[in-house]
């Protein structure tokens, strides 16, 4: 299941990296999204993928009893996921203001905005 996730994320970084050196705006923060993804996976699978119990402590045990799994590259990729989609969010309404602004996604004709 490793080796299939691994070539999963080598596959998404490759598509993000593609996607951001082409010349439109748009696929740019589609390669960007394709890169989050892909670290995101890149957390889950270093944190080991384990078919296990949640990490609960049952009433009157004093520890986590083996197999459990590790709460902790969840939380982060729950977090990640958030902080991503905000910022896809604030990207594309900046696309569209552009957009409207230049008239154009290309982004070598956006580098001279002065004759607006």
């Amino acid at each position: 299941m490793e080796i299939i996730l691994a070539i999963v994320i080598g596959v998404l970084y490759a598509g993000g990296l593609y996607m951001m050196k082409r010349r439109s705006i748009v696929k740019l923060v589609i390669g960007l999204a394709l890169l989050g993804h892909a670290a995101n996976l890149l957390i889950f699978t270093m944190g080991r993928l384990v078919r296990g119990r949640p990490p609960i402590i049952p009433t009157g045990a004093g520890q986590l009893q083996a197999p459990f799994a590790d709460p902790l590259p969840q939380a982060l990729i729950l977090t990640a996921i958030v902080i991503g989609f905000g910022i896809q969010a604030f990207a594309i309404v900046l696309i569209k203001r552009a957009y409207q602004t230049v008239g154009t996604d290309d982004l070598d004709d956006m580098k001279a905005t002065d004759g607006i």
